[in-house]
């Protein structure tokens, strides 16, 4: 993509993988997808460094490195449903759209579901589906997903997720309290509804609001 970013894009891919990432097809993507369109105009001289940066409505755009191995760590071929909590911006959606057949995503800020399919729908990127709605319900109508990833902090691990796990999925979520979390590798059974939990690393996330989530102030 001739956007005048190219370069940014490359340094950026080059900075995570001297932090570990090792996915190819991650790193394609990440390569590909221009993470300036995703971010406030004000803030696109810094849309390439590895942080994170506000998008309004009291949310982010998550660290690269964050959202990189997010999605190395759900291992995705190009042939998989992914349902992903917490559309945000849209970058990471558009990411996943890149290493997955099907992308539905789940944002609870109505106008951040808004702006990121507009942003979306100008990528041409039309496996993805955006919905407003409680990420913390999922999205079962289309379930089960091979991989969820929640871009939110967690108290625990929402059991309707769980519930829309396929055997053998794996889940990526932030776990924890609202001011630390641990992101968790969730991985369910391929003969029942149980899963083992495998802690990553200490991350930060906003708050996931909703039913089975944090309660919202007030």
């Amino acid at each position: 993509m001739s956007d005048g970013f190219v370069g940014y894009r490359s340094q950026l891919v080059e900075t995570l993988q001297g932090k570990g990432v090792r996915d190819m097809s991650v790193l394609r993507a990440i390569a590909t997808i221009p993470r300036h369109l995703f971010v406030p105009e004000s803030l696109r001289h810094r849309a390439y460094e590895d942080i994170a940066l506000p998008i309004g409505s009291g949310q982010t755009i998550s660290q690269p490195y964050v959202q990189a191995r997010s999605c190395e760590l759900v291992k995705l071929t190009g042939r998989e449903r992914v349902l992903e909590i917490g559309t945000g911006s849209g970058y990471q959606t558009a990411l996943l759209a890149m290493l997955a057949e099907t992308v539905f995503s789940v944002e609870r800020v109505a106008d951040l579901a808004r702006h990121a399919h507009d942003v979306i729908r100008g990528l041409d990127l039309p496996n993805i589906t955006i919905m407003h709605n409680d990420g913390t319900l999922g999205w079962k109508p289309s379930a089960p997903y091979d991989a969820i990833i929640v871009a939110a902090a967690s108290p625990g691990i929402p059991q309707p997720l769980v519930a829309q796990l396929a055997p053998g999925g794996r889940m990526v979520i932030p776990v924890g309290s609202q001011a630390e979390q641990v992101l968790t590798l969730v991985t369910k059974h391929m003969e029942d509804e149980a899963y083992d939990e495998t802690a990553v690393h200490d991350v930060r996330f906003v708050p996931l609001l909703g039913e089975f989530g944090f309660a919202e102030a007030g």
